[in-house]
């Protein structure tokens, strides 16, 4: 199977603008669907919801605008990420469009590389987003109801800039039309502290003033992106008219807006705003998930997920893959001979073994699996968006990063090497109800014991998802 990157809806009256934008998605691997009117595309989001939609603002015969309206105000369609293409390349059209709902606007001609880092980014935030409202969900299931608390929070902005003509400009611009204090760092100060108090949730990047073919750009969104303090903050960067390939290396590097400097007052404020209210929706759903369910669904030695989370996170997690056709691992993983562990050293050092492996395998996986402990020894790993080539490669690193690296279990005893085997399943892509999610938990322990009757420390699919 091969898995695409996610799922694009293209909506134009044009036929020819819709068989060239078809084909470059296409080429950079998404599934597509196209049509022309706003009827034809309700049909498609209904049967096959998109990721993202392509939509051509300019069209007379319809309220394109009201169609983004409608799509934004109804929480089944939302978190659907917009790029308006086609329009006039003007301030007001542009505003029109954000306005409306749309995430970006990128006028005709498009560029192909700005075009498609603007896509990853977009996708990258709205499967954060998936995630934690799957999780959010979870929670609910288990009988945990979200705090209402809105965004009764002082946002914070930070404007970061070394000249101070762009940065005065910008800062105006920002002043004028933000209700937010706008804090003013140079780029020295961001990069060589972590001290910058309370962190803001928005970093707005003037790269007016660097002359380095974005070199200082890449370094501080990576830079950003990379520390535990501020890798959940929004970044944006302005950049020079016409650089188009530094914006695009610039999304591609985690920033999750870019813009040129001609930008209206307006337009930049609008953007701005709209980073501030994602990430805080995003601050809530982490605290929600968090604070709501710590205590009770998370295992007191490792802080992983314990098996009271595992099973309705699963029905969601296959609700998902249905709705979106791709399919989801499950993988259960085993610590080799364990009891002779506790036998031999004791209790304290199996429970040093456990901590450590819970350690690597949060480490190592993406945010958007769940890492659980749902036995003495044994733990499961549920990998959305996964099919079964990904999830053996993913099991297969699991299982080196375990036994690569000895553990310490206590200043009284040597280096301990340890193994772990592991057995998959993969599925989804037809309805599952709870019996046959349990089917699934139970394929994924087949798998197991088959690798723990191949000699251990090795990987294992299970039947149906290898044949």
């Amino acid at each position: 199977m091969i898995d695409k990157t996610g799922r694009i809806l293209i909506v134009d009256t044009l036929p020819t603008n819709r068989i060239v934008l078809k084909v470059k998605m296409l080429a950079a691997q998404f599934i597509v669907d196209a049509c022309g009117s706003r009827a034809e595309a309700e049909a498609i989001i209904e049967r096959n919801r998109p990721d993202l939609i392509l939509i051509n603002l300019s069209d007379q015969a319809e309220d394109r605008h009201g169609f983004c309206r409608d799509l934004k105000g109804n929480p089944d369609t939302a978190a659907i990420a917009i790029i308006s293409v086609g329009i006039a390349d003007t301030a007001r059209a542009r505003f029109a469009a954000l306005d409306a709902g749309a995430d970006d606007v990128l006028p005709r001609p498009i560029n192909d590389a700005l075009l498609l880092a603007r896509i990853r980014s977009l996708l990258r935030v709205r499967h954060a987003r998936q995630e934690l409202m799957l999780r959010d969900g979870t929670s609910r299931a288990l009988g945990f109801e979200e705090t209402r608390s809105g965004f009764n929070v002082a946002a914070r902005v930070a404007l970061v800039s070394n000249s101070a003509p762009s940065g005065a400009s910008f800062a105006q611009k920002l002043n004028e039309g933000l209700t937010l204090p706008v804090l003013r760092f140079e780029t020295d100060r961001i990069l060589t502290t972590t001290a910058v108090t309370p962190v803001p949730d928005l970093f707005i990047i003037d790269g007016m003033q660097y002359t380095d073919d974005g070199r200082s750009i890449f370094r501080l969104v990576s830079d950003l992106r990379s520390r535990a303090e501020t890798r959940t903050s929004a970044i944006m960067v302005i950049l020079p008219d016409g650089q188009v390939e530094t914006a695009a290396l610039s999304l591609d590097l985690g920033a999750d807006d870019a813009v040129f400097s001609a930008i209206s007052g307006g337009e930049l404020v609008l953007r701005a705003k709209a980073l501030v209210h994602q990430k805080l929706l995003h601050d809530r759903l982490r605290n929600t998930v968090r604070d709501g369910l710590q205590a009770a669904v998370t295992d007191p030695l490792t802080g992983l997920f314990n098996r009271r989370y595992v099973e309705p996170h699963l029905v969601r997690i296959a609700a998902q893959a249905r709705t979106t056709q791709r399919e989801f691992a499950v993988m259960m993983l085993d610590i080799d001979h364990f009891k002779s562990i506790n036998d031999r050293f004791g209790h304290a050092a199996g429970d040093m073994v456990l901590i450590e492996i819970a350690r690597r395998l949060r480490e190592n996986l993406r945010a958007i699996d769940l890492v659980a402990r749902i036995g003495g020894e044994e733990f499961m790993i549920a990998m959305p968006r996964t099919c079964g080539e990904q999830a053996h490669a993913a099991a297969d690193r699991v299982r080196k990063l375990i036994s690569a690296r000895p553990f310490s279990i206590g200043p009284d005893h040597p280096l301990l090497t340890v193994t772990a085997s592991v057995g998959v399943t993969t599925g989804g892509l037809t309805p599952l109800d709870r019996g046959q999610i349990n089917g699934m938990c139970g394929q994924a322990d087949a798998a197991l014991y088959a690798a723990k009757s191949a000699g251990r420390d090795t990987v294992a699919m299970s039947r149906c998802t290898a044949a």
